[in-house]
């Protein structure tokens, strides 16, 4: 457990770090919701390496250890298996949440879409590693919420097979839906804003 200003000053996260934060742990008496992590398996990596911040800019760098019996190789697809290329946009996605987090942004993430991805790799059962690099080309905050745009590069093995460009995450305010399972004000998805 860390107190709210080492969180906001972390350069780096470990495994364990990751899944605190995930099951809600890692900050003492935060000020408020920290955008959350999803814990596994959908969270898309296992350590962050590097965290930067620039102004209004920033970077990031996590890796991603690749296992043999990883649960979508049992499924994508049996005959074939491969990892989703879905799951490393998501991890992008994951990637510009945390950032916000760090920032000090407090509410609930939202992926909020990218322009392009381009994908020319995959990732298979017999590689070791994933790494994912996401430049922060802005962050921003506006009533309450926060905004945070940046280009992501996904690497196995050390080779580059596929890039998202733009991709976005928002965080806003009063949007958590923390007593699931029971019917609420935000058990009902939909527009975010209407």
């Amino acid at each position: 457990m860390m107190g709210y200003a080492e969180f906001l000053d972390s350069n780096q996260l470990s495994k364990v770090q990751l899944l605190a934060w995930a099951n809600q742990t890692l900050v003492k008496s935060p000020p408020g919701n920290i955008p959350s992590l999803p814990a596994p398996p959908m969270l898309m990596f296992d350590r962050i390496t590097k965290i930067e911040h620039n102004g209004n800019k920033g970077l990031i760098t996590a890796e991603q250890d690749i296992h043999l019996d990883a649960w979508f190789f049992m499924c994508h697809f049996r005959n074939d298996p491969v990892q989703p290329g879905c799951l490393g946009v998501d991890a992008i996605w994951q990637l510009l949440g945390m950032y916000c987090a760090l920032r000090g942004a407090l509410g609930s993430g939202r992926a909020l879409g990218c322009k392009e991805v381009d994908f020319f790799g995959q990732i298979r059962p017999y590689n070791k590693l994933v790494t994912y690099e996401v430049e922060v080309r802005r962050y921003s905050e506006a009533q309450g919420n926060s905004l945070v745009l940046g280009n992501g590069k996904v690497f196995v093995d050390s080779e580059l097979i596929y890039t998202v460009s733009d991709a976005r995450v928002g965080v806003f305010q009063n949007l958590g839906y923390e007593d699931y399972p029971h019917k609420s004000t935000n058990s009902i998805g939909g527009v975010i804003k209407r």
